[in-house]
């Protein structure tokens, strides 16, 4: 621990070294012999480590280094980077694009998943901040937009041209509604990008290329929670993040069903997926491995964390199905082509593929909708692929849409 003497005494060294106070606080003493405070922490929400400067010696005293340290873990505490906030309120006065942008995020993050809320922010500081992020966002145009657009296109993503397109567009919409800017002109912008080229994930769709696929994934020989991964994908056809981020306290095995939260959902809107027998039986095999972690597919290298995103698609590459021929994300077109060449309501099968809903407070309410349709349809895709799996010419029952 720190004492002013020991701050005051502090020699610099060839090389920069630290003297440790308490909560992450620390003299950093370089070798031109500066005495910086600091303070180490992990960012809200991701984890990440980051460095917060506290002030520099003999501007700072211990007593001041101390003081700001403690603030800045109580924001912490209250989930907001201290880091964050400084910036932001040193561009508050400025009423520049990126102070908007930052309590823009700021206000509406909590409602985000903590890795889109990292990644969005992220994308803004390394494609847009840096061009246009200390001019007055009333004096921004369209063609200042464009030229930060035409930036990112020129390195080829032009997914997240648009993506940054729309977030400088919610910038706009916000700045407007609290008086900061007179109008957006975003909209004036569309199609000055080129479109996205639409890309369609590998999937396996002819009927005897499934049973062999599906007798693939029960002979796999890696470990037991990625098989019990694989087997389930194609059951429950839901994406590969909700798939790895399951949590046993969102399983009810009484209502053989999984209830994944809105904040986990790409919609944002509580999601049902009713268990078939099948599902559950692979699930209770799985229990005894994993039912006292929170996770449902925990890391393999650490329990607290779910399951990589990479593990499935590096499963299937093992097996010998490359990018071109499967996917993680290939199961959901797999049930969705299969079920609807089946005759099974196409409403139904939209609603269990949690597909986006043209009307979002119809998504938030509807999450319950052709519920007794679908627990039928999720029970007949398992008998269906059991049949499969066996090598048997299966007939599926043809369902007329709307029964």
């Amino acid at each position: 621990m720190l004492t002013p003497s020991a701050v005051a005494n502090a020699k610099p060294q060839t090389k920069p070294y630290k003297l440790a106070d308490e909560r992450g606080m620390y003299l950093l003493v370089q070798p031109t012999g500066a005495r910086l405070f600091r303070m180490d922490y992990r960012r809200p929400g991701t984890g990440k480590r980051n460095t917060l400067a506290l002030g520099m010696f003999p501007d700072v005293s211990l007593k001041q280094a101390r003081e700001r340290r403690d603030e800045a873990r109580k924001l912490i505490a209250d989930g907001i980077d201290p880091a964050t906030r400084r910036q932001a309120g040193r561009l508050a006065n400025a009423e520049s694009f990126e102070a908007i942008a930052r309590e823009w995020h700021a206000k509406h993050s909590a409602k985000w998943t903590p890795s889109y809320a990292t990644h969005l922010l992220r994308r803004l500081e390394a494609n847009v901040f840096p061009y246009i992020g200390s001019r007055p966002i009333a004096g921004l145009q369209a063609p200042d937009i464009l030229a930060v657009l035409r930036r990112i296109e020129a390195r080829g993503v032009i997914e997240t041209a648009h993506r940054v397109h729309q977030y400088i567009a919610l910038v706009f919409r916000y700045a407007v509604a609290t008086g900061r800017a007179s109008a957006d002109p975003t909209p004036s912008l569309r199609g000055a990008i080129p479109t996205v080229p639409k890309v369609h994930f590998a999937s396996i769709k002819e009927p005897a290329r499934v049973g062999q696929l599906l007798r693939d994934l029960d002979a796999y020989a890696g470990h037991p929670v990625t098989r019990a991964a694989l087997q389930l994908a194609p059951l429950l056809f839901v994406r590969p993040g909700e798939l790895r981020h399951a949590e046993w306290a969102e399983i009810d095995f009484d209502k053989a069903e999984w209830r994944i939260p809105a904040h986990k959902m790409k919609m944002r809107a509580l999601h049902i997926v009713p268990l078939s027998t099948q599902a559950v039986a692979i699930l209770r095999e799985l229990e005894p491995l994993t039912g006292r972690r929170q996770y449902v597919f925990p890391s393999l290298h650490s329990g607290t964390r779910c399951m990589s995103e990479n593990t499935v698609n590096v499963a299937l590459r093992r097996m010998g199905y490359d990018r071109t021929m499967m996917t993680g994300h290939g199961f959901r077109s797999m049930a969705s082509t299969l079920l609807n060449e089946q005759g099974w309501n196409r409403d139904a099968i939209e609603r269990q593929l949690a597909h986006a809903e043209r009307d979002a407070v119809r998504a938030a309410y509807n999450y319950a909708e052709h519920l007794p349709e679908r627990r039928r349809m999720m029970q007949a895709w398992s008998d269906y692929l059991d049949g499969l799996r066996i090598g048997a010419d299966v007939v599926p029952i043809k369902h007329k849409t709307g029964t």
